[in-house]
């Protein structure tokens, strides 16, 4: 059978997404065993990203080739400005993070280039390598809370929370309409173009793994 745009940009970063489900920060949140000031300091970056995340999708959204595409971005840009955004302000009350604290943290290194990296991608390249480039977070995502919802819940009602909400089905047919928008644009693209489009996909799929190891050594800028 053949394969997918999608299924060839996935075995592009095979690599990178198993490191990403081996990343001691995922299975610590499977396990119940992540220390909580590493998971106050994904959320509070993670917080910080989804504000130029939420840029990007609406720049996807400006620059969509049919009314349809262009609907469900500026429908996900307000999705993730709304639900998902009030879903980590609830997550931070839980931790002990006040509203005003996130809204003062400062972008760890990661963190600054993952979103300086998306939102370059969105305003000066084309829109199949933007489309690339949003995909790994999204299916990356449900992909972990999939594989962490296989195993048995972890003792913090927190960390299982988190769990549920990536493994859910809402969630899980987020990545599949990104996917499929994927295979759709690639249908028509050239094999440069195509390169093209892998190589964001791979640079965002490397972001991620980064991401969790941002969260996990706790990382701040030197100076």
């Amino acid at each position: 059978m053949t394969s997918s745009f999608s299924d060839e940009l996935r075995d592009a970063a095979a690599e990178v997404w198993a490191a990403q489900h081996q990343h001691p920060f995922v299975t610590g949140i499977g396990d119940g065993t992540l220390e909580l000031d590493r998971f106050r300091h994904w959320l509070r970056q993670d917080y910080l990203f989804l504000i130029d995340y939420s840029r990007t999708l609406a720049l996807a959204a400006a620059r969509a080739p049919d009314l349809d595409t262009m609907r469900r971005f500026a429908e996900l840009a307000q999705a993730t400005l709304g639900d998902e955004m009030d879903l980590h302000r609830a997550y931070a009350r839980e931790f002990g993070i006040a509203e005003d604290e996130l809204e003062r943290e400062e972008m760890a290194p990661t963190t600054r280039g993952y979103t300086d990296f998306l939102v370059r991608i969105a305003a000066h390249h084309d829109f199949a390598e933007l489309v690339g480039a949003l995909l790994p977070c999204m299916w990356g995502y449900s992909e972990v809370g999939v594989e962490l919802a296989r195993g048995d819940p972890p003792d913090d009602g927190r960390y299982a929370a988190w769990i549920e909400t990536y493994s859910s089905a809402e969630f899980a047919e987020l990545a599949t309409w990104c996917r499929q928008t994927t295979d759709r644009i690639g249908a028509g693209l050239s094999p440069e173009a195509r390169r093209r489009v892998t190589d964001a996909f791979v640079t965002s799929s490397r972001y991620e793994l980064a991401f969790w190891e941002m969260a996990w050594t706790l990382e701040t800028w030197p100076a």
